[in-house]
């Protein structure tokens, strides 16, 4: 996500009225994606354009730059916390794609700051 998937998964969403993301599906289970090796590559596939997007991981695709590029200030407060979850878990466990996802959705570190900062809960 939910920044990068990256920020994941959690980040899913069309814009409404509100400038918000929808909270369709703020019920999806990130622990279960996240501890399903098919489910997880095939999630990170898809942010990468290298396989096929489930309707969710089309969602989420669309709106990972924008959530990066804003301190995921559009998303419900349910995304902002399955989102730095899933950050977490990508960057704690799976480096390599932590370093591919930036370097397709940020690769001039131009928001580097403002994510790192969400991560850490300033937003």
């Amino acid at each position: 996500m939910k920044c990068v998937i990256i920020i994941g998964l959690a980040l899913i969403g069309v814009c409404t009225s509100e400038d918000k993301y929808t909270d369709r599906y703020d019920d999806i289970n990130v622990d279960e994606i996240l501890s399903n090796k098919r489910l997880f590559t095939s999630y990170i596939k898809c942010l990468m354009d290298q396989g096929r997007c489930t309707p969710e991981g089309n969602t989420l695709k669309v709106h990972v730059t924008d959530a990066i590029q804003n301190s995921c200030s559009k998303c419900t407060e349910i995304q902002k916390t399955k989102a730095r979850k899933v950050v977490n878990y990508i960057r704690e466990n799976n480096k390599d794609v932590w370093d591919e996802l930036i370097k397709k959705y940020d690769p001039k570190d131009e928001y580097k700051e403002k994510y790192e900062a969400f991560l850490e809960g300033k937003f």
